[in-house]
């Protein structure tokens, strides 16, 4: 097990700030909250994508309070059109008094001044055709952070599945990091391929025959004490209609030279743990299970904690017989090795696109009888959150395995049984009844029970239907579904101080029918692999509508749940944004007291000492707003009007003695802040 001491050689001494201390002797404060970050009574740090490798996005600064919470202002606005930047899906990182962010299809690296929101510099990778193809350009989500002897270093996945170190001051290709990758304008050092150690055959400019698979990276990497942990993605799984493709393997490199130091098969190999788990030699020939989501590590004790997603074609699964390991599993893993520590399958043959979406958040709980149990939770699709002691993987509360319904698609075989947590309770509807049905008025409940007669319900792990079903029904109801409960643009937060864990959801649910493999394949432009599937996502499973447009469930229709994880236990649960005016202003309401039914947005969120801060629309769907709850009890402390809602995640920071609060607004960077904050700089 590694010292503290050895864990913080190379980065700046920590001081607590007296909350945290205190929070520490009481035995509440996971040692990793902010044992990376710089905290100082004019410096508070954002080191990595979730504010710490605990990926709690809590921040120790706390000058913004409830009462001057409605004098903050927007410091400055960053604009990154001119890279083509529009998906707001890139938290920035902020650490040795600079802010660090990607933007644009092409993720071009960015330093950004903190106080005045000036560029500093910009660096991106030249065009290469397997960065064309990439689904997941602008998707980056941020940049990953470490010191060698002192000199600060940014590394990024790039589109293109290259690693990317540049020195943190200059943007510079990091001298001795890699090599020279043979295609026109790449930097002589500063890159990996890391096709070259995925072991398929590929073309350096074109990357891997769409024909074997394909792979990018839609997070950045997470740097864990000397190693660099790299996660991937495939394409979206519900364009696929093809068995073939390659597994999203784990790859680690040395944070100085770049030279790989493992790969972990997310498909087990002959021999390999989990091998049984692939029936009719799928594991040969079938791939994905990617990490898309971020990464999480502990660097104390050389642990990172790895989220994945489902295999091939998310909703058809009969060419791939068995559990399918590591599919839609948590992974621990030695950050040193490789090795596996432990890991745990939320969803056992995946065909409900469930993948894990959001990164694991480590707590330290104080769990009544118990006492210390250093926790990581993985909130999920379906709306559970699956919890484990870090260390074991021992569920902290016990699993429930309850039968699920069977598959009427040919040739699928589910698993009898899914996972079901007994604690903490799920924090959005599962599963679709009658009961669940929109009641407003009796009207709307008769329209409602004649519309849902045309489509298959039932309970969470309701399967899809083929196009060709007996019973003549549109499709099937997935609830949640794959865009519903918890998902990449909303990630939780949680508060290391508490134990309390905030988890923002919609409720949403699929329509999902598959159709024969070769017709599917006819609407995919570059499909890959060779061979059809026999079946596949198709269209045609539409989703259920009420001639009057308002949702066909009962409220809530967005919601954030707070959880005591001390106790397992729901705190508070309280509706997000405004009631939209398209669903207060209905006629087919006019005169029924709706209540408040949250604006259906899952909202970006950080947590503070003082506050839980989330984003959000008002009842118009247009203007934003920024809201400050307290913390225990979800009651609303203030609201303010910003330029633009938050579209992923948000972050905190204090620069030079102020706080900051970061909104990732499309192309644009929107840093509010106290007007003090503004003195001195540029154009004040």
């Amino acid at each position: 097990m590694k010292t503290r001491s050895s864990m913080m050689s190379g980065l700046r001494y920590t001081k607590l700030s007296g909350l945290s201390c205190l929070a520490a002797i009481l035995g509440l404060l996971p040692t990793l909250g902010v044992s990376q970050n710089l905290v100082t009574d004019d410096t508070v740090e954002w080191y990595t994508l979730g504010g710490d490798y605990a990926h709690t996005r809590y921040t120790p600064a706390d000058e913004i309070t409830a009462e001057n919470f409605d004098e903050l202002e927007v410091a400055w606005e960053w604009d990154g059109s001119s890279f083509n930047g529009y998906s707001g899906r890139s938290t920035p990182t902020y650490v040795d008094g600079k802010l660090f962010t990607v933007s644009g299809p092409r993720r071009s690296v960015v330093a950004i001044d903190p106080k005045t929101g000036e560029t500093l510099w910009s660096y991106r990778l030249p065009n290469t055709a397997r960065w064309e193809y990439s689904m997941r350009a602008s998707y980056g989500k941020g940049i990953a952070y470490s010191r060698i002897d002192g000199r600060g270093v940014v590394y990024i996945s790039s589109p293109g599945f290259f690693l990317v170190a540049l020195d943190a001051e200059t943007g510079a290709p990091l001298e001795g990091f890699g090599g020279q990758v043979p295609v026109e304008g790449f930097p002589k050092t500063g890159v990996v391929d890391m096709l070259a150690d995925l072991g398929h055959p590929y073309d350096p400019y074109e990357g891997i025959p769409l024909e074997t698979g394909y792979i990018t990276a839609s997070s950045p990497p997470i740097v864990v004490n000397d190693t660099i942990v790299v996660g991937n993605s495939a394409e979206q799984g519900y364009l696929q209609a093809r068995v073939e493709n390659i597994p999203g393997d784990i790859l680690a490199y040395d944070k100085v030279t770049g030279a790989l130091k493992w790969k972990f098969n997310v498909i087990p190999q002959p021999g390999e743990y989990g091998h049984e788990t692939w029936e009719n030699d799928a594991w040969s020939y079938t791939g994905d299970v990617s990490s898309w989501a971020p990464i999480t590590a502990d660097p104390e004790n050389n642990i990172v904690y790895i989220p994945t997603n489902p295999p091939t074609i998310d909703y058809y699964g009969g060419f791939r017989p068995g559990d399918n390991l590591f599919g839609t599993s948590v992974i621990a893993l030695d950050t040193e090795t490789g090795e596996r520590r432990w890991h745990y399958q939320t969803v056992k043959h995946d065909v409900w696109n469930y993948d894990n979406p959001a990164a694991p958040i480590q707590l330290d709980l104080n769990i009544p009888g118990r006492g210390l149990v250093s926790a990581v939770a993985q909130v999920t699709k379906q709306g559970y959150v699956y919890t484990f002691d870090r260390f074991t993987g021992e569920p902290v509360w016990p699993m429930d395995y309850r039968d699920v319904p069977a598959s009427q698609v040919p040739g699928e075989k589910l698993a009898t049984t899914q996972p079901f947590p007994t604690k903490p309770p799920p924090f959005e509807m599962q599963g679709l009844s009658e009961e669940d049905l929109i009641d407003f008025t009796p009207e709307l409940r008769r329209e409602a029970l004649e519309v849902m007669a045309n489509y298959q319900l039932g309970p969470l792990f309701n399967p899809p239907i083929h196009a060709k079903n007996a019973a003549g029904k549109i499709s099937s109801a997935m609830c949640p579904g794959d865009g519903g409960g918890a998902n990449i643009y909303a990630p939780p937060v949680a508060d290391p101080t508490t134990g309390f864990l905030y988890v923002p959801s919609a409720n949403n649910c699929s329509w999902q029918r598959v159709i024969p493999g070769e017709e599917a394949d006819a609407r995919i432009a570059e499909p890959t692999g060779s061979t059809f599937a026999a079946y596949a996502n198709g269209p045609g499973g539409r989703a259920p509508r009420l001639s009057s447009g308002l949702p066909y469930v009962k409220p809530l229709y967005s919601s954030i749940t707070a959880y005591d994880m001390n106790t397992g236990e729901i705190a508070f649960r309280i509706p997000t944004g405004e009631t939209p005016d398209r669903i207060r202003n209905n006629p087919a309401v006019a005169g029924v007291d709706i209540g408040d039914t949250g604006s259906g947005n899952p909202v970006s969120m950080v947590t503070t000492p003082n506050m839980l801060i989330y984003s959000d629309t008002d009842h118009d769907g247009q203007t934003a707003l920024l809201y400050a709850l307290d913390k225990a009890t979800g009651e609303e402390l203030g609201r303010i009007e910003v330029p633009a809602k938050s579209r992923y995640g948000m972050s905190s920071w204090k620069h030079e003695g102020h706080q900051y609060i970061i909104l990732q607004t499309g192309s644009k960077l929107t840093a509010m802040a106290l007007p003090a904050a503004s003195e001195g700089a540029s154009g004040h």
